[in-house]
Order: structure tokens, then sequence, then C-alpha cells
């Protein structure tokens, strides 16, 4: 009897000294595996501020010469009163 004990708990020794290895590793892994993905993932950009939005001066130059031309075709009388105020709103975005 005093061997099959000594047999049983060499196999219990082995099998908990496994299970610890293992764990372990894993978790050495699966930290591994945290940092690169941390590393590798670039960290999100904070919003620029609404400012740097703001609609560049040429585009406001161009909006200018267009409501010239619309003024031009209302005192011309190609355009009325109406289709002059509507076109202005469209073309100011309001």
């Amino acid at each position: 009897m005093p061997g099959l004990l000594r047999g049983v708990a060499r196999t219990a020794v082995v099998a908990g000294t496994a299970t610890a290895v293992s764990n372990r590793v894993s978790r050495r892994q699966q930290g591994r595996w945290a940092a690169q993905q941390e590393y590798q993932a670039p960290a999100p950009q904070p919003a620029p501020p609404a400012e740097r939005y703001a609609p560049p001066a040429a585009d406001m130059t161009s909006k200018i010469e267009q409501l010239k031309q619309l003024g031009d075709l209302k005192a011309q009388g190609i355009l009325t009163e109406a289709e002059f105020e509507d076109q202005k709103r469209r073309l100011l975005g309001s």
C-alpha cells in the first residue's frame, strides 16, 4: 500500500505543478497580448475646436459675388423680390 500511496501523491504533485505553470503562462500571454493591443491601437484624438471649421475667406468672397449677381438680376427685373429673397436665403444657408 505504501507504493500506491507514493504514486498517488507523486501524481497529485505533478498535476498541481502543471496546473500552476499553465496558469502562469496563460496570464503572461494575456498580459503581453493586452500590451500589444494598447501599443498598436492609437489613442483617439480629441475633437478640434469648432472655430477651426469656419468657412474660408475665399468661400465668403464667392458668396458676396453671387449676392451681387442676384442684386443685378433683381435690378434688371429678371428676378422678383420674392425670388431674390429665396435665392439669398439658399445662398446664405439660413
